[in-house]
């Protein structure tokens, strides 16, 4: 499935709802709220930031289920030996030898399923794995061959073939002699030698003087096959007795993590260029959860099911800075949450749809470009994730496409509401009323190793908010009554793939609101360079490098009064007139393939776009671990 199962599920980190809170800067005396009373009960998307859903790989017991079966099929339950009435008895034959030989047990076959314990059916089983392999000039071999050629007992490898001329293992001689041995004996009617198969009518008395003389020859083999097969039945009967569920599989992750800043002088309101205040955070030990159910009900669908629970909030309110933000946040006060509860399903070969009243918004429904994306593996801050716009109006749920158009193009579409079950008011939530968000992303992919997303968004804001979270977020001065934006985004992220070991690429993002009863718009600007490392010093570890410019107002031209970038100075027009500047660097060890331990630590120079801002210094040290 190449399109929105294959991009959500297997092609494309899957980032679960990571909604950033919105941070607004207040002016000392308190500012008129426009949420209602019974919203405070509501538990907004915008503070829940769980960990991404972990790929599932729903065909892992159906592969395992096939892989039993045909070595099953390649016996029968019983080892039924040529006998009376189907054999004569057969006069002037030469002795069976019975090749019975006790060998240290080595089969990787046995070894894959048990360990060698006195408790372990395998334990006992002879191993041929030793044992002089069978070549093509042993008289076994001819003789197996022949019957292979006359009975077409074994159907062989694509070209046609079974033993060809290479040398074979007892073990996998065994196995083919069994398989002539069944459709002989079972082709054979009681009476005489008359063959059920049209094509050969008699088996002569020769062939059957050989098959008696292999099944002999290779009488320990045989013996051994059937123990293994007893043992896989009875490994079988047990994997599908404990299954957790024949459509569902569960999986999980938490992170445990420490973090701290400094404490920087912060310039609240910048009219003199004078810090009126100290940020301060205290180093913290924090840690969130994430279990997701993947339900299968066809093969061709997902329904997937994810509760959320933390504890580490956002330094935004201590910081009087929202560039601090880590990009693992889940702050539900350790209360379990719905993160996720999306149906996906394709509607043709080529087009996949995505519905859901959680998890659904376009940072889970576009592919992933970057790859520094992932709150439990990817880069530590919440700028470094991904592209500010895509974060714009915190959806929730709705309704979402993925359509395969090539190879190389694709294209994906959303619409997401921000509080899609509040019945209230419409001007604060509905699946049409409150914060929503309407886009798409066009994937590219011009050459093997270079990815492109090119992203458009549309938003409409209640209360003069992008919900993005990270630089800029608030359009209209704090002294001004909140008025309602429409807001439309664009941008694009990019990733090149130099080598395995190296990846260069980067993202921009232009957005352009308007107010509703007021003249004048606002426009914003954010952009990221980035270099991977992956397997730096180890396969499967990551290392990385950012530099950026979080979202800055670059324009606001509201009436007098109304703009943010002056709003201690009376709001007048104009934008920010000085640049923060985001610098990162992580490294993430994987200890083991569930365990990942990443360092990590940013910069943020001229915080809030203000050079009167001490630099912001954010260090952490996450520790992740999925199963």
């Amino acid at each position: 499935m190449s399109l929105l199962m294959a991009s959500v599920v297997a092609t494309a980190p899957i980032s679960a709802l990571n909604l950033p809170e919105q941070s607004v800067i207040l002016p000392e005396n308190p500012v008129q709220q426009s949420t209602q009373d019974n919203l405070s009960q509501v538990v907004s998307p915008a503070e829940i930031t769980p960990p991404e859903f972990v790929q599932p790989d729903i065909t892992t017991s159906s592969a395992i289920k096939n892989k039993y079966e045909n070595i099953l099929r390649k016996s029968r339950d019983k080892i039924q030996f040529i006998s009376s009435p189907n054999l004569l008895k057969l006069k002037d034959t030469q002795p069976v030898t019975e090749v019975v030989q006790n060998q240290e047990s080595t089969e990787e076959f046995s070894q894959s399923l048990h360990p060698p314990d006195s408790d372990n059916p395998m334990s006992q089983v002879t191993s041929v794995s030793q044992l002089q392999d069978v070549q093509p000039s042993d008289w076994a071999f001819a003789a197996l061959q022949s019957l292979v050629e006359r009975y077409g007992c074994i159907a062989g490898y694509p070209d046609g073939t079974y033993l060809g001329n290479r040398s074979i293992s007892r073990y996998e001689f065994a196995a083919g002699l069994n398989a002539c041995l069944e459709k002989i004996n079972d082709a054979m009617p009681a009476t005489g030698y008359a063959y059920a198969n049209n094509k050969i009518n008699t088996v002569n008395n020769e062939d059957l003087i050989l098959l008696q003389r292999l099944q002999g020859e290779f009488k320990a083999e045989l013996q051994q096959l059937q123990q293994r097969i007893e043992v896989v039945e009875k490994q079988t009967s047990e994997l599908q007795g404990n299954r957790f569920s024949t459509t569902t599989r569960l999986f999980g992750q938490a992170i445990f993590s420490v973090q701290g800043t400094n404490s920087p002088d912060v310039d609240l309101f910048p009219r003199d260029g004078v810090p009126e205040r100290q940020g301060k955070t205290n180093l913290t030990f924090t840690s969130s959860a994430q279990l997701t159910l993947a339900t299968s009900f066809t093969g061709r669908d997902l329904l997937l099911t994810g509760l959320s629970a933390g504890n580490l909030g956002s330094n935004a309110s201590l910081l009087s800075t929202n560039m601090g933000r880590l990009g693992f946040e889940s702050n539900t006060d350790n209360n379990l949450v719905i993160s996720d509860l999306s149906y996906r399903f394709l509607a043709s070969h080529n087009l996949g749809i995505v519905v859901g009243t959680a998890g659904v918004n376009p940072i889970n429904t576009f592919r992933g470009i970057s790859p520094l994306e992932g709150s439990s593996d990817g880069a530590i801050s919440l700028f470094g994730q991904r592209n500010p716009i895509l974060s714009i109006g915190n959806g929730s749920g709705g309704i979402g496409f993925d359509w395969q158009i090539s190879d190389r193009i694709s294209l994906q579409g959303v619409y997401s509401a921000e509080i899609p079950n509040f019945a209230g008011d419409t001007k604060q939530g509905g699946l049409f009323g409150g914060r929503y968000t309407a886009g798409a992303q066009l994937s590219l992919a011009p050459t093997n190793n270079i990815d492109v997303g090119v992203h458009y968004l549309y938003s409409h804001s209640p209360d003069g908010l992008l919900g993005g979270g990270i630089g800029d977020s608030q359009l209209i001065s704090p002294f001004a009554a909140p008025t309602a934006f429409d807001t439309q985004a664009i941008g694009a992220t990019v990733a090149w793939r130099i080598n395995p070991n190296l990846q260069l690429g980067g993202w921009g993002g232009f957005t352009t609101s308007k107010p509703f009863k007021l003249s004048g718009s606002v426009e914003t600007t954010n952009w990221m360079v980035f270099a991977a490392f992956p397997n730096l010093f180890r396969p499967g570890n990551l290392g990385g490098v950012l530099v950026g410019q979080p979202p800055k107002i670059t324009s606001s031209t509201l009436p007098d009064g109304f703009n943010f970038p002056n709003f201690s100075n009376g709001g007048t027009a104009g934008g920010r007139s000085d640049t923060s500047i985001h610098v990162e660097v992580f490294y993430r060890a994987q200890l083991s393939d569930n365990i990942a331990l990443t360092p990590g630590l940013f910069v943020i120079f001229n915080p809030d776009h203000n050079p009167a801002n001490d630099a912001l210094i954010v260090g952490t040290l996450r520790a992740s671990f999925r199963f």
